[in-house]
């Protein structure tokens, strides 16, 4: 489970942090540096989070627009150099640009997660070709991160044989999240498992499917 880190009130009633609702024996925390927007306010915020959490696995954010909270590459490449030589593994958020990932693998970062969409947008797969590309070169598992907005999404991303999606808005965001994130446990599942199984090549034209020897003829 991701989380931003924040400054907290530590006074308050129990039931006020997020903290309290996660089962720490079961769950995983990785803390970003959401809100961050600039490679040094990165790094501080993930020692910080390293010293309060205990996991030195950090994912990176490093924000170069506020208005569409596109990822600023060089920033993001530039504190992944540093955070990696300070013993973090690195998680970086970042474009679906296939050089920019692959420069983040270079300097040691752990996997890239490049984004579909803006974050929180709901639009899908806006550049399946990228994603393809960086999955084809990718050194390092490869997450879909920012942009899934309902399960059919979810399926692209992993039929394009990416490793994992991560998601936020897409289930707190919908009617119903409970069974929104079972939806998406489901096509994830499935998939990986189309991946995995291959699909058939596209063609222009028909090719049937029956087989046309001894086929009834006046």
């Amino acid at each position: 489970m991701t989380l931003a880190l924040r400054r907290v009130d530590l006074n308050a009633a129990a039931g006020a942090s997020i903290l309290d609702f996660i089962d720490r024996e079961k769950i995983h925390l990785l803390p970003n540096t959401a809100g961050c927007y600039t490679p040094e306010d990165a790094v501080v915020t993930a020692k910080l989070a390293r010293e309060l959490l205990g996991t030195s696995v950090l994912k990176l954010e490093v924000i170069g627009d506020p208005a569409t909270l596109f990822p600023d590459p060089e920033g993001t490449l530039e504190a992944a150099r540093v955070l990696v030589r300070e013993g973090f593994t690195v998680l970086p958020y970042c474009s679906d640009n296939p050089v920019l990932c692959q420069k983040l693998a270079d300097v040691g970062c752990a996997a890239v997660m490049p984004l579909a969409a803006p974050i929180g947008s709901g639009l899908g797969i806006r550049n399946p070709t990228n994603l393809r590309i960086i999955v084809e070169q990718a050194t390092v598992p490869v997450i879909v991160d920012a942009g899934i907005g309902t399960a059919s999404d979810a399926v692209i991303a992993m039929e394009l044989g990416v490793d994992g999606v991560l998601m936020n808005t897409a289930i707190a965001g919908a009617d119903d999240p409970v069974k929104m994130a079972h939806a998406m446990k489901l096509a994830v599942e499935s998939g990986r498992a189309a991946f995995e199984a291959g699909r058939i090549p596209m063609k222009l034209y028909a090719t049937a499917s029956s087989p046309i020897t001894g086929i009834m003829t006046r």
